[in-house]
């Protein structure tokens, strides 16, 4: 099974090779074939997109919002018209099942390219009264943005920074995760189809040298990230040395509380999409969950139920729930915290092995693991696994679930599942997150806001918000008298 890319890079409008830089191989995590063999960016290969990049800036900011518009919508169209040939390529760059990359990955940056198209064309200012003279302002472009994807999400995540970037004026510089290294190279091809000038869109490849090297390189404006939270403390000081705009999106340890009076079978379906799509590897996943102790029992005998249905397999078979994990590496971190739950005392309700037979010998396939007698001291409450490990804890009341549920360096997502509306709005308010939902989990439409608190990031993507973190304000005072001075 091969997926090779005609070159490593996408710049200026064309496939770039340079093999003075260091190779590396993409694997399909299902049965550990090399699919891909490509090489990292060299300084000259930097160097030419930056330069791409800011050349293309200029013409493009130039257009009326309505043509950047026209672009957009023109690449969300191409992308939707070709989603199987794109969410194949995705499950091979990542080992998610097809069943959820065909309906959340291309299709989602689709979504992303056509609502920020929507957005391009009422990008404007105010104008502000002053007695003898006015202000207006007047939202510009920031100039070259650098885009860092992670490789759990790498399409989305690509079209989450381009859209809201090109959509303001700016061009990019995107550099995939070099562990999904394929599927960025596929979006450049399609905005020149959609006809974006050349060097609009750039994609180099490389590891975290590569996106060092950009977030640091003196024709970068702004630098966006989604990653680890160690990765994002490193480029956010690095970005800030050059007073960069940032937006960083990191990782999670989010709580999701499940009060006694909640739906049980939704609450569950919630806690099992909060932690086994994707195979548990979403940031926003809520990976602690907090069951009241009046439910408890019933919460985990029915979760165990309906886990233990979960079909785990090749993930190009369209009835495969989950797939394997990203890579061999990433599986034995996961094995390992699942082993230091049980030796820290968690009691194993289901899962917490690998899948026997010959179809899983090859990739890095782990169960769907849930533990139940979890405190919160233990390894696997405090600590981002990104694997499809679910930890329950009981509480007794609202105020104790609060504190212990903000209990956390990581701020990023938080949920709740409850019938009594005065209580989910109260519970939201107090939780310490960037995104919360009410009886339901994960769901990040583009229309609303996304990113974290504390030490899961700032700044914002998607929604309205973004438009402030891919673009800066401009004041024009207007005197419309004589000039008032006492020299």
């Amino acid at each position: 099974m091969r997926a090779q890319p005609e070159a490593s890079h996408f710049i200026d409008g064309v496939y770039v090779e340079d093999e003075a830089g260091k190779a590396f191989e993409s694997i399909y995590a299902a049965t550990g074939e090399v699919i891909a063999t490509l090489h990292s960016a060299t300084p000259a290969i930097i160097d030419k997109a930056m330069a791409a990049a800011s050349r293309a800036q200029l013409e493009w900011a130039s257009w009326l919002p309505a043509e950047r518009a026209r672009v957009l919508r023109r690449a969300a169209d191409i992308i939707r018209a070709r989603n199987e040939a794109l969410s194949e390529l995705e499950t091979l760059d990542t080992g998610k099942a097809i069943q959820e990359t065909l309906v959340a990955d291309a299709s989602s940056g689709a979504d992303s390219l056509e609502w920020f198209a929507a957005q391009a064309a009422s990008l404007s200012g105010e104008s502000v009264p002053l007695g003898d003279a006015f202000a207006y302002t007047v939202r510009e472009p920031l100039g070259v943005c650098v885009g860092i994807g992670a490789w759990n999400y790498p399409t989305q995540i690509a079209c989450w920074k381009a859209a809201p970037a090109l959509a303001c004026g700016n061009a990019m510089v995107f550099k995939p995760s070099e562990m999904t290294p394929l599927c960025a190279l596929k979006l450049a091809e399609i905005f020149i189809e959609a006809g974006a000038p050349k060097g609009l869109f750039n994609v180099v490849q490389g590891l975290g040298d590569v996106g060092a090297a950009l977030a640091t390189h003196e024709k970068t404006t702004k630098v966006s990230l989604t990653g680890s939270v160690p990765t994002g403390g490193k480029v956010y000081a690095a970005a800030a040395a050059g007073m960069r705009h940032v937006t960083m999106e990191l990782g999670g340890k989010s709580p999701l509380v499940v009060f006694d009076d909640a739906d049980l079978e939704d609450a569950i379906g919630g806690a099992m999409l909060g932690n086994f799509y994707s195979t548990g590897q979403v940031c926003s996943n809520g990976t602690r969950v907090f069951v009241q102790k009046g439910i408890l029992e019933k919460f985990l005998a029915r979760l165990a139920e309906r886990t233990a249905k979960i079909r785990i397999g090749d993930p190009l078979d369209p009835e495969t729930h989950l797939g394997p994990l990203i890579s061999k590496a990433q599986h034995d971190k996961v094995m390992a915290y699942i082993e230091k739950g049980k030796a820290e005392g968690a009691r194993l309700v289901i899962g917490g092995g690998v899948p026997e037979g010959e179809a899983f010998a090859a990739g890095t396939y782990i169960e769907p693991t849930v533990f139940a007698g979890v405190t919160d001291d233990m390894t696997i409450a405090r600590e981002e696994i990104f694997g499809p490990v679910m930890s329950v804890l009981s509480f007794d009341t609202e105020e104790e679930v609060v504190e212990r549920a903000n209990g956390t360096e990581f701020g990023l997502a938080a949920g709740l599942f409850t019938k009594d509306i005065s209580r989910a709005h109260r519970v939201a308010g107090r939780l310490a997150a960037g995104i919360c939902w009410i009886n339901t989990y994960n769901l990040t439409p583009v229309e609303i806001p996304f990113g974290g608190v504390k030490h899961s990031g700032l700044g914002r993507e998607n929604g309205k918000a973004a438009i402030a973190f891919y673009s800066q304000l401009k004041t024009v005072h207007v005197a419309l008298g004589k000039v008032d001075s006492p020299y």
